[in-house]
């Protein structure tokens, strides 16, 4: 009985289609995060005047508020992924269920 449900899921048409979807989706949203991360890396290793460069007369420099936008935007990338795979990923599960399981 398992055997039947695993291959009517596989062979079903809309779970190739999210399976495409959330590879595609999660392919993107990982080359986002490496481009973002190991360009802040790559500055530190070969651009450090930049980075120490300061912002007014504190003590605030260049490096920090870059830093701390590497940090927020992998908030933001989970966050939008999140949304999606609440919405879109989760809608075309239950879809799949119910063809599957009549």
């Amino acid at each position: 009985m398992e055997d039947d449900l695993v291959q009517r899921i596989a062979s079903n048409p809309q779970y190739q289609q999210l399976k495409a979807k959330r590879t595609r989706f999660g392919w993107w949203l990982t080359l986002a995060m490496m481009v973002v991360y190991y360009g802040f890396i790559l500055l530190v290793a070969f651009n450090k005047a930049f980075l120490s460069q300061r912002l007014g007369d504190g003590v605030m420099t260049v490096g920090i508020p870059i830093g701390f936008g590497v940090i927020v935007f992998t908030i933001l990338i989970t966050a939008f992924y999140v949304k999606r795979a609440n919405t879109e990923f989760d809608d075309l599960s239950q879809a799949i269920s119910k063809a599957v399981l009549k």
